[in-house]
């Protein structure tokens, strides 16, 4: 009973960016706490961002149960024989640890993620789990989901977003500080745009 319910995965307590428009249409101002966060439906978005998505961070995303046992498995024998840290999530388990877990490093958080992750599947269909990671995973700096990422590194909305730029987006998620285009290495964020696509 001490885990916390997926169906708290669409409460939507995280706030929103607010925008003023002119009469015209046009964006005056941007007003937000923390988190640059806009909501973008997931038939919106080009197939390009959504392939791009899950070629960087969950190739098995719609044939497995919320866990990918055989990745839990290679990554346990990766770090194992060469010491390092290989991760196996999934974008179900994720979304789980971005929404209602921590983000600490320990063995009883990682099963609680996959417990949660493989009930959440259970509730929802894979597209809603879909839409829920790319709005709200953190895409660097102040940005949260895809629609605020598209805007501030490409002043566009994720719904024009090219095969390269969806590439781009796509792969930050996994680590944004390394992978941003304003960090000290953004030769990084070029290098892993080019093996998303």
């Amino acid at each position: 009973y001490q885990l916390p319910s997926p169906r708290a995965l669409l409460v939507q307590n995280k706030p929103l960016t607010t925008e003023i428009y002119d009469r015209n249409g046009h964006l005056l101002y941007r007003f937000y706490e923390g988190q640059n966060r806009s909501l973008a439906k997931l038939e919106e978005l080009p197939q390009h961002f959504i392939h791009a998505t899950l070629a960087a961070e969950d190739k098995n995303f719609y044939n497995h149960i919320g866990f990918d046992t055989i990745a839990i498995i290679r990554a346990l024998y990766h770090n194992l024989t060469t010491g390092s840290q290989e991760g196996a999530s999934t974008i179900t388990q994720q979304l789980i640890k971005n929404s209602l877990l921590t983000p600490e490093k320990t063995l009883s958080r990682k099963i609680k993620e996959i417990i949660l992750a493989f009930w959440a599947e259970r509730m929802y269909i894979k597209n809603q789990i879909l839409e829920m990671y790319v709005n709200g995973s953190p895409y660097g700096g102040t940005a949260w989901g895809v629609e605020a990422a598209s805007l501030t590194y490409f002043g566009k909305s994720a719904r024009e977003l090219t095969l390269s730029e969806s590439a781009f987006l796509a792969g930050l998620p996994a680590s944004p500080t390394e992978f941003s285009p304003y960090g000290i290495k953004p030769e990084l964020g070029t290098k892993r745009q080019a093996w998303v696509l």
